[in-house]
């Protein structure tokens, strides 16, 4: 794609995440519904209420472009029925949120053809939006991001998320996550894959990798980071699918050394990373 996408799905995008944000900092202080989904995996009614007014705006202003969001859609693998597709996290970090810790957001990305062109994340909690326009450039609140420089693992931060199953793959994913905090210097876990990827973006972070995703978890955030000028691929080096439940986004420099880590990993517990994830 060479063309600037249209400035009215950027401009749409933002306002959708900023209202979003705006209904969880207020239900926040006025209280919510929590419900459960599976044995950890929880939903607020400001999930719903988010994912609502998305799904009246777009209708409104896009009517022929197809929605995937968390809460109320089918499936992550909602048959596409047009070229344009919204993919919206109305509350990411609900665990955080619903426990009152302040690392949440809303994610929401276009896709032309099953690859994200604009993308926007806001953090109500530090009133900080990172956005994004394919060939454009990546922003936070307004200012380009940068991702770091660090080249050498042993000297970087990085961080991780585990699904809400992760009860079934515990062995697994411990011991990726004990893999890696053996060769970096740290390892963080938010729970916000959104902001996972824009902190990698803002050089707040050297790498993130992560499997078991879905694709409002990353499609606005990785466009955030390849923008950025970080690279975004699977866990196998294979180029990033947002359909694909696995990925790792770094700075450029430290990529080829996380999916070297990786692939020795699983080597070495004689494993592949698609026997893994299908476990």
């Amino acid at each position: 794609m060479t063309d600037r996408p249209d400035p009215q799905y950027l401009a749409t995008a933002v306002e959708i995440v900023l209202r979003a944000g705006d209904i969880q900092r207020v239900r926040r202080d006025s209280g919510f519904r929590i419900d459960k989904k599976g044995a950890i995996d929880l939903v607020t009614e400001v999930d719903l209420e988010c994912e609502r007014l998305c799904r009246r705006i777009l209708a409104e202003r896009f009517p022929d472009h197809d929605i995937l969001a968390e809460e109320l859609s089918s499936g992550p693998n909602e048959a596409a029925r047009a070229r344009y597709r919204w993919v919206f996290d109305p509350l990411d970090g609900t665990t955080n949120y619903a426990h009152g810790l302040p690392i949440f957001c809303a994610s929401l990305s276009l896709e032309l053809d099953g690859r994200a062109i604009v993308g926007a994340i806001f953090d109500p909690s530090r009133q900080e939006l990172f956005t994004a326009e394919r060939g454009v450039g990546a922003f936070l609140n307004g200012q380009p991001l940068k991702p770091s420089t660090t080249a050498v693992l042993g000297d970087s931060l990085l961080v991780t998320g585990f699904p809400y199953d992760v009860r079934r793959k515990l062995d697994d994913l411990v011991a990726m996550f004990g893999a890696f905090l053996g060769a970096s210097r740290a390892v963080r876990r938010l729970g916000s894959a959104a902001l996972d990827l824009c902190y990698v973006a803002a050089g707040r972070f050297d790498a993130f990798w992560e499997q078991h995703l879905k694709p409002w978890d990353v499609s606005a955030g990785a466009l955030i980071v390849e923008e950025a000028g970080g690279t975004v691929t699977g866990m196998d080096g294979t180029p990033f699918n947002p359909a694909a439940p696995h990925l790792v986004a770094s700075n450029g420099p430290l990529h080829a050394s996380m999916l070297q880590l990786i692939a020795d990993h699983l080597a070495a517990r004689g494993q592949s990373l698609q026997s893994d994830i299908a476990k």
